[in-house]
């Protein structure tokens, strides 16, 4: 039985080495020549993804590679989350591109945000409006990395929002997954898994992000810096995370984050740039870290 186990494992690894490239990093996006036109909208294309068969090694590490792969295969699904101070929720894609279309549910500088690849929109807002001469939407990019290539807009939320990122760092090398046991979750019931990992840990295992985002991500997740950080992840009976809770303390800031997934592959799920008609270009700014 352990030999088999082992099997399954390294079958499950094997793929998640495959699919790895189309997770939801700036890697393709980033590399779209300055000259190529730029998408106004993501949405599914082609067939349904279909769901990986559940592996037969079902050790809380067998579990949490299985469902890295199922979310690699989603690619996209609903988002409402809460980090920190931030809340909102609206469609979020992290494979083949990076795009989501966010309604803010706090106070923040504008009421919505979209990306589309490597282009941001923001307002959707009176304020805006009032700003911008009656046009609801401010449309701008922000400043290429260290070696040139096009940055996504709010890589920093995106980074926090994406399921297989979190369960990256779960299935990390040095990581020990534990059980927590079955709960009830709306009308069904979920597997609740637990890691006890690091800032740091977690970011280092984003190894398809460009240094400048695991070291954003690695400051967003441990306000005042916190040095131990509990990932709390719960999944479906097809192994897709359907829930994720981060907690850390620090000196000075306190990380307590959590994100719920829904309409996971939805194949009406979409994000769509504003009316060209309602838009102000705003050329190239800065976007500021998530609040934390």
């Amino acid at each position: 039985m352990a030999g088999r186990q082992r099997l399954a494992a390294v079958a499950v690894v094997a793929l998640l080495a495959s699919g790895l490239s189309g997770c939801g990093g700036g890697d393709d996006a980033t590399a779209t020549p300055s000259g190529s036109p730029t998408p106004t909208s993501v949405s599914p294309t082609g067939s349904l993804p279909t769901g990986p068969a559940k592996p037969t090694d079902r050790s809380p590490h067998g579990v949490l590679l299985s469902a890295q792969l199922a979310m690699q295969t989603a690619r996209r699904a609903k988002v409402s989350y809460r980090l920190g101070a931030d809340a909102g929720s609206g469609p979020l894609f992290w494979a083949p591109k990076t795009a989501l279309q966010i309604k803010r549910s706090t106070p923040a500088d504008a009421e919505q945000l979209i990306v589309v690849d490597t282009v941001a929109y923001q307002g959707g807002d009176a304020a805006t409006a009032a700003r911008q001469g009656g046009k609801h939407w401010e449309r701008f990019t922000v400043p290429p990395d260290p070696d040139g290539h096009k940055e996504i807009p709010y890589a920093g939320l995106v980074d926090l929002l994406n399921p297989v990122e979190a369960l990256a760092a779960a299935n990390a090398d040095g990581v020990d997954p534990a059980f927590v046991g079955e709960e009830k979750y709306e009308d069904s019931t979920v597997e609740h898994y637990r890691v006890t990992t690091t800032a740091e840990k977690y970011a280092a295992a984003q190894t398809q992000l460009s240094q400048t985002r695991r070291d954003g991500l690695r400051a967003a997740l441990a306000p005042g810096g916190s040095l131990s950080l509990t990932v709390d992840l719960w999944l479906n009976d097809k192994d897709q995370l359907v829930r994720l809770q981060r907690t850390g303390s620090g000196d000075s800031g306190r990380a307590d984050d959590s994100v719920l997934y829904t309409d996971l592959a939805g194949a009406l799920l979409s994000a769509q740039a504003p009316a060209e008609a309602d838009t102000a270009d705003t050329g190239v700014r800065t976007v500021p870290p998530p609040a934390r």
